[in-house]
């Protein structure tokens, strides 16, 4: 599965990585692109690891808020 999240507060390359790194940390998740500009986060992954809740989640244990 493919999800385009709306991340608020990311501006610079550290944001990228907090979120990239979070979302590494999770089962599941194959691939990552965080687009600052855009304030989005695409992610591919295996819906029968990980949860869209649970991708959410860890981006806002970095700080972040998804719309």
């Amino acid at each position: 599965m493919a999800i385009t999240l709306q991340v608020e507060g990311m501006t610079c390359g550290h944001c990228k990585m907090a979120v990239t790194n979070a979302l590494k940390e999770l089962d599941g998740v194959k691939n990552i692109e965080v687009h600052l500009k855009e304030g989005t986060v695409d992610v591919d992954y295996d819906e029968t690891k990980v949860s869209v809740d649970k991708l959410k989640e860890a981006i806002e244990e970095q700080g972040y808020e998804v719309k």
